[in-house]
């Protein structure tokens, strides 16, 4: 114990102690400095105001700010801003983020998503037109034909063009509904006629 004891304060002991506490001292120094450096501590860039950006600019910002992006799933579409443009982002505008930080932006699509007309043929007007707003159509105009059934649809056409249930259009397109006035056609009438 008296051997430990002189050797705990002999010269040779306490040299090896300062040299291992100095040279843990600059170990620790030199880690926080390497740390400091690659993980950029206490540098931050400001996320830009990406909102109606085209995707080229939106890159062009970011990669000036050495910010990277990723687009999340197109949202549906948009008329208030551009065709291909920003709409969202995340984090949002102004955030402090460090550099190589992932913003993660949805970009608004080409148009309206196409949907499905649906069978409207020989259903009354109204009901018809409860059908189109459920999928997200609208109805235009109603045009009045000579046909027996009063308010009953009989033909349907978008932009002047005839087409049938089943057919795709864009979303919150406007069609035309072609309904039944009451009235007995004039060839049903004169074959009637002539039948007597």
């Amino acid at each position: 114990m008296r051997n430990f004891l002189s050797f705990l304060t002999s010269k040779t002991f306490l040299i090896q102690l300062g040299i291992a506490l100095a040279v843990s001292v600059v170990l620790v120094f030199l880690s926080m400095q390497w740390l400091k450096s690659t993980t950029h501590h206490g540098e931050f860039v400001q996320v830009p105001d990406l909102g109606k950006k085209s995707v080229t600019e939106m890159r062009e910002a970011l990669a000036t700010l050495d910010l990277r992006y990723e687009v999340v799933d197109s949202a549906n579409f948009d008329p208030q801003y551009p065709r291909f443009s920003i709409i969202e982002q995340n984090p949002p505008a102004g955030s402090k983020v460090k550099k190589n930080r992932k913003i993660y932006v949805t970009v608004n699509p080409s148009g309206y998503k196409k949907v499905t007309v649906p069978d409207i043929v020989q259903v009354t007007r109204r009901n018809a037109t409860s059908m189109l707003r459920a999928v997200g159509l609208d109805v235009d105009e109603v045009t009045y034909i000579d046909e027996l059934g009063k308010d009953m649809v009989y033909r349907i056409r978008f932009e002047g063009k005839y087409i049938k249930p089943g057919d795709k259009l864009p979303r919150t397109s406007g069609i035309e509904l072609i309904c039944g006035n009451g009235t007995v056609p004039e060839k049903a009438r004169i074959k009637a006629q002539n039948e007597e």
